[in-house]
């Protein structure tokens, strides 16, 4: 992919900005007017959209996707059907005390923080303070220790986030039919409740239309989970009335039009005998696999090459409204979460922790929020190569400086801006914490400048890089960085004469202007 060097592209757009006028380049288009005074309201979203996992492997210690440094070239041409374990490596568990870890976290606060993943399917909760066990228990795969869940939980308060969960569905919580029992769930709920932490919502079953993984649920099927469910729920219904219960929480790959090849789909859970009732209809999704385990050009895979591409960009609109469609049949009212996605499937793309993928992460959160989608958990806050925070140094991947962007300044009433226009895709919300105010997204996916006309004068912030896939980000030209006491950098715009508005070439622009009198944001 073309590295597009940007500084000299920004400098010479706040050069134009600083003067109160933008000189159009020669091939740049008319510019497009966005009447954000009047755009009507589309929907209205959780203040807790912008959401983010913890793997529950950050709690119990046990193993990760390896380090694209560590891979073999072989370990590139792999088959995801294949012995995944040459591109695991170790994991120790997450000092989640750390105090740059919780300032960076704070900062995106309110948010929900689920601790899952397939680590969660298997896990053994010792309900004790004595030292860890040395052995786990037999129909079990990880350790959850009472120290390691209160950390947990105390992290949730400290950033301002609501947990979600899920709980052990392996052999030792099965009875002599094989139903699901609560023998791991309620000492677990009864420890949470003990120290006053609570769980807001909880999926029984991370990923069931991947349990062929699973040795012991080969032959998992859609009557199983009912039957599973069945009994899940009516525990829950005891043991914590107040937790909302989501499912059924499968995955799709959005390579494949009609969810993963083999599987059962969401349909098929939902329509089982008894019909299980969620509070939260959710599901998973990654749009491709990894190279960890599928070449990147492969159907399978993604190259960096494609990472702009629109096809690329739109793969998870058709998941979605498949979501939409089952939940106006199955649960109608319900919210629809998509509780674990990112940029791909076994661990994220090798271009994840740079610029680049900030275009998917923006473009994911809002046209996923004007279709339909209620809350978005990005795999993961902390993470190897898909976390918004990396997880060895907790300093923030580009990813973060989007998601700060976005908390800051995109409020929950969505406006609508029309259809996307290829390369160009705007999205506007009201803006966080002031009524008359409007902010508009603007994603310039093109390697030349875009214009638009705003009314009045616009507060600009724009988000670029010296090369797409650097690691570092500018916003306004200047790079977004600590202070040397781990302190967030001043978040400044720049003042924009609004009726000639420059956005660089691939640039990611957060547009605010702050007095429209929309009366969809003043409601």
């Amino acid at each position: 992919m073309k590295q597009n060097k940007v500084y000299l592209t920004v400098a010479a757009v706040l050069s134009c900005i600083s003067l109160g006028t933008v000189q159009a380049a020669s091939s740049t288009p008319e510019p497009r007017r966005l009447n954000v005074e009047s755009m009507p309201l589309v929907r209205t979203i959780d203040e807790r959209f912008q959401s983010f996992q913890i793997g529950m492997s950050h709690l119990t210690g046990g193993d990760t996707w390896i380090s694209y440094a560590a891979m073999g070239k072989g370990d590139t041409q792999r088959d995801y059907a294949g012995d995944l374990t040459p591109i695991r490596e170790p994991r120790a568990p997450a000092d989640l005390t750390n105090a740059r870890l919780r300032t960076l976290a704070a900062a995106l606060g309110p948010f929900y923080v689920r601790y899952g993943g397939t680590t969660t399917n298997s896990v053994y909760f010792q309900d004790n303070d004595e030292p860890r066990l040395e052995e786990i228990p037999e129909g079990y795969g990880k350790l959850l220790t009472r120290k390691a869940w209160k950390g947990a939980l105390e992290f949730a308060e400290a950033v301002d986030a609501r947990v979600v969960t899920g709980f052990t569905i392996s052999e030792g919580v099965r009875d002599e039919f094989g139903i699901w029992t609560p023998t791991h769930a309620a000492p677990w709920l009864a420890y949470t409740q003990s120290i006053s932490g609570e769980i807001y919502a909880a999926e029984m079953f991370n990923e069931p239309n991947m349990a062929a993984y699973d040795k012991m649920l080969k032959d998992y099927d859609a009557a199983r989970f009912a039957k599973d469910f069945a009994a899940f729920h009516a525990f829950m219904n005891k043991a914590a009335p107040n937790l909302k219960v989501a499912g059924p929480g499968d995955v799709e790959v959005g390579l494949y039009k009609e969810g993963m090849p083999g599987s059962l789909t969401a349909e098929d859970y939902l329509s089982a005998n008894s019909k299980p009732q969620f509070d939260i209809l959710s599901y998973h999704y990654y749009g491709a696999l990894s190279e960890r385990c599928a070449p990147p050009d492969s159907e399978r895979g993604i190259s960096a090459e494609k990472a702009l591409s629109e096809d690329w960009l739109a793969r998870q609109d058709r998941s979605l409204q498949r979501r939409v469609a089952l939940r106006d049949q199955y649960a109608p009212g319900a919210p629809i979460w998509n509780t674990e996605t990112g940029s791909a499937a076994c661990g994220g793309t090798r271009w994840a922790p740079t610029f680049l993928d900030i275009f998917r992460y923006l473009d994911t959160n809002a046209r996923l929020a004007g279709q339909g989608l209620d809350a978005i958990f990005t795999h993961a806050l902390i993470s190897g190569s898909n976390g918004v925070i990396d997880e060895k140094t907790f300093m923030p991947n580009p990813n973060y400086w989007a998601a700060l962007m976005w908390q800051r300044l995109m409020g929950t009433r969505i406006l609508d801006t029309g259809p996307l226009t290829p390369g160009l895709h705007l999205y506007a919300h009201c803006q966080r914490g002031n009524p008359e105010g409007v902010t508009v997204l603007a994603i310039n996916l093109k390697d030349k400048m875009a214009q638009l006309n705003l009314p009045g004068t616009a507060d600009v912030y724009a988000l670029t890089a010296p090369e797409l896939q650097s690691r570092g980000v500018l916003l306004n030209g200047k790079p977004l960085a600590l202070g040397s006491d781990d302190t967030l950098p001043e978040i400044t715009p720049a003042k924009v004469d609004g009726s000639h508005i420059t956005l660089a070439p691939t640039s990611a622009n957060f547009l605010v202007v702050p007095n429209t009198g929309n009366p969809e944001c003043s409601k």
